[in-house]
């Protein structure tokens, strides 16, 4: 009979096997063009017709529910640790450790081969030919001034009966503005896309979060409980997530277009509002003169908008937003987004580069 090999000794031959394939995933990070072409419009579109079509059956966030019970299961592994520390049961401690370093391992591989190596292919300034890197102060005051002559034209459109949609509706807009799109253009090809609302909403409005992509079950999920003006182009840029554009300021960008395209009345604005408020911070870090001189052009309605949005926000404002922030600042560097939570602003860049166009 063969000889069985030790528990212990498995368990290290799958870390080692694991860390083999990770390291081979990051090397593969440096080359943009053979991630696209093999990854972003080959393997992830398979995981796309895989996923997205089961997930979409149910009416709740299956990702949101993975999410609590990895929690759960958490916190039971610490007890259990603590439990086992203080018995003095040294060798299932190490077994069980072992056991957490193949979890992380498996989830890393899993967050990349599911949907994270969007991240590392081709820019989409590259892939949209708005390659420009720069802008000046005057083409960002001009198009600062069309975004806002946009905003207050759209929100002067908005009849009370429009702010009364349900998420529902905001919802299957955001999908038909993004399906509209797909079929415009295959840089925006969509594969079965959805969006459902956070189950964690009541928990994510301390995080300062409107919306978020699960990488492991391709699910958009969107804060249901934020001002509704915000909502419609939220549920855009995490559907554009869904389509491969992994940083912020490209599915800032991808969603921000899906808008402005669509003949709803709520979205357009929402997309002009989202696009206004980056503009008047890129504006206000360059120019403080032309920045005050900008916002009296903004209109009363447009102006009490965002300071609706900046309350409701500020009402949960606390130390967890703080540091959920400062965490996923951190993970967005570490995801080939140098900047940060700043990256979200980048996307005045391809707005700039757009309006020139």
């Amino acid at each position: 009979m063969p000889r069985k090999i030790n528990p212990l000794i498995k368990r290290l031959i799958f870390i080692a096997v694991l860390a083999l394939v990770i390291f081979l995933l990051n090397v593969l990070t440096n080359y943009p063009a053979l991630v696209e072409r093999y990854y972003s419009l080959g393997f992830y579109v398979a995981v796309c017709y895989v996923l997205h079509p089961i997930l979409n059956i149910f009416p709740f966030s299956v990702g949101d529910l993975v999410y609590t019970a990895v929690i759960i299961y958490l916190i039971y592994f610490v007890g259990h640790l603590i439990y086992l520390l203080i018995k003095g049961r040294f060798k299932v401690i190490g077994k069980a450790l072992l056991g957490l370093v193949i979890g992380i391992q498996t989830t890393y591989l899993v967050f990349y081969l599911f949907w994270g190596m969007n991240y590392f292919r081709p820019s989409a300034a590259e892939r949209l030919n708005l390659r420009d890197t720069s802008y000046t102060t005057v083409e960002l005051e001009a198009v600062t001034c069309a975004i806002i002559d946009s905003a207050n034209a759209t929100r002067a459109r908005i009849k009370h009966a429009d702010t009364l949609q349900n998420n529902a509706q905001i919802y299957n807009t955001a999908l038909s503005a993004i399906k509209k799109l797909s079929a415009d253009s295959a840089n925006f090809r969509t594969y079965y896309p959805g969006v459902k609302s956070s189950l964690l909403t009541p928990i994510i409005n301390y995080l300062s979060t409107s919306g978020y992509y699960n990488p492991f079950t391709g699910e958009a999920q969107i804060n249901y409980q934020m001002p509704v003006y915000a909502r419609p182009v939220v549920a855009c840029h995490e559907l554009s997530h869904q389509t491969g554009f992994g940083a912020e300021d490209e599915a800032n960008f991808a969603g921000f277009l899906a808008g402005v395209n669509s003949r709803d009345r709520l979205l357009r604005y929402s997309a002009y509002q989202l696009a206004l408020a980056e503009c008047m911070q890129s504006v206000r870090r360059r120019d403080t003169l032309i920045s005050n001189d900008l916002k009296t052009r903004i209109s009363q309605k447009v102006r009490g908008d965002f300071i609706a949005e900046r309350n409701y926000w500020f009402s949960f404002r606390g130390k967890a937003g703080l540091l959920s922030g400062m965490l996923y600042n951190d993970f967005l560097k570490a995801n080939n987004q140098p900047m940060g939570m700043d990256t979200y602003n980048q996307m005045v860049l391809l707005l700039v580069n757009w309006y020139k166009r």
